[in-house]
């Protein structure tokens, strides 16, 4: 079985975006594994999810309710970068790099959600 959600350029997005938070998240100090990096991982995991959830959806206004929760989640993971940036766990490089891909990710949910409308 084939799910929609598969076929979704953000979805896909939202996967590699959670990918590369994993990547920095495992190198933050073991004293933020219940704090910034389990925060950082919950929210870029709920990224995808919600997508995929709201894929299933059986009217366009409910699947854009999960797709403003998804932007929500990505707004939450760069500002969780922000605080990492302050705490020196990434540097400069990382956040750019980081920020941007956030940036384009919920660019590209909500550029997905008016074709809903």
């Amino acid at each position: 079985m084939t799910f929609r959600f598969e076929s979704l350029e953000i979805w896909h997005r939202a996967r590699a975006y959670a990918t590369s938070i994993y990547e920095v998240t495992s190198h933050f100090p073991r004293s933020e594994d219940y704090g910034l990096t389990s925060q950082l991982n919950r929210a870029v995991n709920s990224i995808s999810l919600n997508i995929a959830e709201g894929s299933a959806q059986k009217t366009n206004k409910a699947f854009d309710r999960y797709l403003s929760i998804a932007v929500g989640s990505t707004f939450e993971v760069v500002s969780g970068l922000f605080l990492a940036l302050d705490r020196g766990y990434i540097n400069e490089t990382q956040f750019q790099r980081l920020y941007e891909e956030g940036e384009i990710l919920a660019k590209s949910i909500n550029a997905f959600r008016k074709t809903l409308r």
